[in-house]
This record gives C-alpha cells, sequence and structure tokens, in this order.
C-alpha cells in the first residue's frame, strides 16, 4: 500500500486497530490524538504503543479543533487520505454536555475539512454512527432511509458531521466517505460500553444496570470486521458516498447479556432501570451497498466475538 495517511482517535479502539492494519498493509500513518479523559489517557497509550515501534507510524499529539496544530500535521507532510475517526463518544454524556459536543464533532469535523482542501489532500472518511437513524421503524436501516429525525446531540453531530462532508465534497470536489459503524466491539473496546462494563462487573460479581426490560437490540459488529470495510472504504474512495458497516445479525440485549455469561462462565446479578433518554430502541444494518462497493463481508459472530473480547479481557489484567 503506497498510501501516506493520516488517521484521527489513533490512539482510540478502531483507531488503533486500524493503524496497525494500515501499518501491516505497507501504509504510512501519521496518528493525531489528544488523549482526552473522556476515559483514562493510559488506557489509549496502551492501545497505541505496538505501533509507536513501528518505523513508519508518527504520533502527534494534539485537537483536531487547533487549526494550528492541523495545519502544522499536512503542511508537512505528503499525506494523501486523511480518516477521521476522532470524536466525543457517548450518546448519554452528549445530553449532559451537548456544547462540548458540537464543539469537537463539528467543529473539529471542519477544522479537518477545511485544512485538508487547503493543503489539497482529495481523500477523506469520515466515522459516523448507526445513532444518526434514530428510532427508524423501517428495518434493517438502509443509507437511502431519512435521518433527520436524531434523538441525542451525539447523533445529531454526527448527521451534521455527513451534512458538512457533502459540503465540501460539493463546493471542492474531494472524494468522501461517511462510514455509519454499529456498535463496535472486540479488544480495546471502550471501557464505558456496554459490553467491556458488563464483563468487568460480572467478573467482579457485582449488579450490572440493565435499562429497560432486555428487548432492546443491537447490530454488535467486531472489530476486525470494522477494519476490513474501512479498508475497502480508503481504497474505494471516490465521489461521496455514505455506508452502513454493520454486522446485520441485531442481538437483544438479554440475549448478549446470556452470551457474556457464558463466555465468562458466570451469571450475572441484574440491576434493573428505567430506558435512557436518547437510546435507540433498535439498530440493524442493511450492509448489501457496503458488501456490493466496498467488498465488506462480515464475518464474526456475537458468541466467537465475545469469546475473543474475554480472552483479550482476562489476559491484560
Amino acid at each position: 500500500m503506497n498510501m501516506k495517511i493520516l488517521v484521527t482517535g489513533a490512539a482510540g479502539f478502531i483507531g488503533s486497530h486500524l493503524c496497525e492494519r494500515l501499518l501491516t498493509d505497507g501504509a504510512e500513518v501519521v496518528g493525531l490524538d489528544n488523549f482526552d479523559e473522556f476515559y483514562s489517557p493510559a488506557i489509549k497509550r496502551s492501545n497505541i504503543a505496538e505501533c509507536l515501534e513501528h518505523k513508519s507510524f508518527t504520533l502527534i499529539e494534539g485537537d483536531i479543533r487547533d487549526v494550528e496544530c492541523v495545519a502544522g500535521v499536512l503542511s508537512r507532510s505528503d499525506i494523501n487520505t486523511i480518516v477521521h475517526l476522532a470524536a466525543r463518544a457517548g450518546v448519554r454524556p452528549s445530553i449532559e454536555q451537548p456544547l462540548l459536543y458540537q464543539d469537537v464533532n463539528i467543529n473539529g469535523t471542519m477544522v479537518l475539512l477545511e485544512a485538508a482542501k487547503e493543503y489539497g489532500i482529495r481523500k477523506f472518511i469520515f466515522a459516523s454512527s448507526s445513532s444518526v437513524y434514530g428510532n427508524n421503524k423501517k428495518v434493517p436501516f438502509a443509507e437511502t432511509d431519512n435521518v433527520d429525525f436524531p434523538i441525542s446531540p451525539y447523533a445529531a453531530t454526527k448527521k451534521a458531521g455527513e451534512l458538512i462532508c457533502h459540503t465540501y465534497h460539493h463546493l471542492y470536489d474531494m472524494d468522501i466517505m461517511c462510514l455509519r459503524f454499529f456498535t463496535v466491539y472486540g479488544p480495546r473496546q471502550r471501557p464505558d460500553l456496554a459490553i467491556h462494563k458488563f464483563a468487568r462487573l460480572i467478573e467482579a460479581d457485582k449488579p450490572i444496570p440493565v435499562f429497560g426490560d432486555g428487548s432492546m437490540r443491537r447490530d454488535f459488529t467486531y472489530i476486525d470486521d470494522i477494519i476490513q470495510g474501512v479498508m475497502g472504504a480508503i481504497e474505494h474512495c471516490e465521489g461521496y458516498e455514505i455506508y452502513n458497516l454493520g454486522e446485520s445479525r441485531p442481538v437483544r440485549l438479554d440475549e448478549l447479556i446470556g452470551e457474556i455469561e457464558k463466555a465468562l462462565g458466570k451469571k450475572a446479578i441484574i440491576n434493573r432501570q428505567p430506558v435512557q433518554p436518547g437510546d435507540v430502541i433498535q439498530t440493524y444494518a442493511d450492509v448489501a451497498k457496503a458488501k456490493a462497493k466496498l467488498g465488506y463481508n462480515p464475518q464474526t459472530d456475537i458468541a466467537e466475538g465475545l469469546r475473543i473480547f474475554v480472552e483479550w479481557f482476562r489476559g491484560k489484567r
């Protein structure tokens, strides 16, 4: 792979896996991360440690909202593709801090797009989210569905990011792909996300908070499948396109807990809670477009993915 790629959010869960894959495939990679304290920066430094040993990897510690920092990164290197993963994540925290989410997710994306325009970078991959679908009644969710009704500030910022990306494609003929990720899990998953949080609490014999009656469904997507989709997007980035990247096999919350119990060999203590504002009822990806255009082919079912996750979870302590 004869490419030099900027990956924002490089030390995060998805970012670190992507950097490793790019380096394995022979790309030069510049990683940008501000090591935000949304969760422990030490975890992020551990995520990226292996990449730091690679001669084709450079880490820049900086913020996507910092115009001078971003300009400095792009002006001093011959980067030809940006994969923009950095974001303030999480549905529930976005309800508590909407202005921060707007600043990071919308302003930060605009800073990157403006710099890409300024320095002639043609290819831009934007990490969007299944949350843009809101409580879409039609399943599975297709890229052509109306996404004008987000139900959290986080979802709204991701929809806004897609619109801003389209604007830059239209005005400056940039090739941009927006990838709607569906509940990604696997080794290095953020500690605040359900699978990681549940595993940690079950292992410690503590109750797990379950919001609602357990019927909520999520299209859990294993990290290797997501990375395969991102690699396809980098390879085929042309025009302006939106793609779902999911497993297309939704799992009920109560079934997920049962699978985590099996993987851990321990029973969960359930602490029932009311449904939280901003939580969608279900996510379910139609991935026909990604399969046809990107060669996307998700392979990992939930039982196998959780087995690998638990192996990593227990091995890291």
